[in-house]
């Protein structure tokens, strides 16, 4: 087993949000960890269909790196894209449940 799959294999146990806070201040750098969460919101701007121009002035990165990102949302196995989409159905899930009920609809006759 490489070491990228065991870390792999670990990272995946973590079942705790704490737990993996934790576990990745330990074992990556605080620029690690800012560069790995510039990216996830790299990510999540170009799947919400943010023009890459913008995200570039906003997060003050190159389109280089932006294109990179593209890329892999556009690959067809790509497992940011899976994760995205599951995690924005969760996220509307979840606003669906703690919506309040609308009025019923009056209706005219």
């Amino acid at each position: 087993m490489t070491r990228a799959n065991e870390l792999a294999n670990v990272l995946t146990e973590i079942d705790d949000p704490q737990m993996m806070k934790r576990f990745m201040n330990e074992i990556f750098t605080p620029a690690e960890i800012q560069d790995m969460a510039l990216r996830w919101r790299l990510m999540n701007l170009l799947h919400e269909g943010t023009p890459q121009r913008t995200i570039a002035k906003r997060l003050g990165i190159s389109l280089c790196k932006i294109t990179r990102g593209s890329k892999v949302l556009k690959s067809r196995n790509s497992a940011v894209k899976k994760i995205l989409i599951q995690l924005k159905g969760v996220s509307h899930a979840s606003r669906e449940k703690t919506r309040k009920p609308s009025r019923p609809q009056r209706v005219l006759r």
